[in-house]
């Protein structure tokens, strides 16, 4: 096998998961400013910003989480930093 298998199935609104995944990267420094000054970011704020869109949502709380936030759970629905 020459090369891995990209599937190029279509998600909402027609974008492929590279796609999604471009757009997830590019919204979370918006985030970041937005815990940064606020000290939190709710789930439905994050789900209203990425227009209902559920594998960009999916994706930005990983790549919060990822970028060191605490992305919380279902009883604490809110993204904020890590306190020490």
């Amino acid at each position: 096998m020459d090369s891995c298998d990209r599937r190029v199935r279509a998600y909402k609104n027609g974008k492929t998961f590279d796609q999604s995944r471009d757009i997830a990267e590019s919204l979370n420094p918006d985030f970041r400013k937005q815990i940064e000054a606020k000290g939190k970011v709710l789930w439905t704020e994050i789900l209203t910003q990425v227009n209902h869109d559920e594998l960009i949502y999916k994706l930005t709380l990983k790549y919060l989480r990822r970028d060191g936030y605490d992305i919380g759970n279902h009883k604490i629905p809110e993204v904020k930093k890590f306190t020490s």
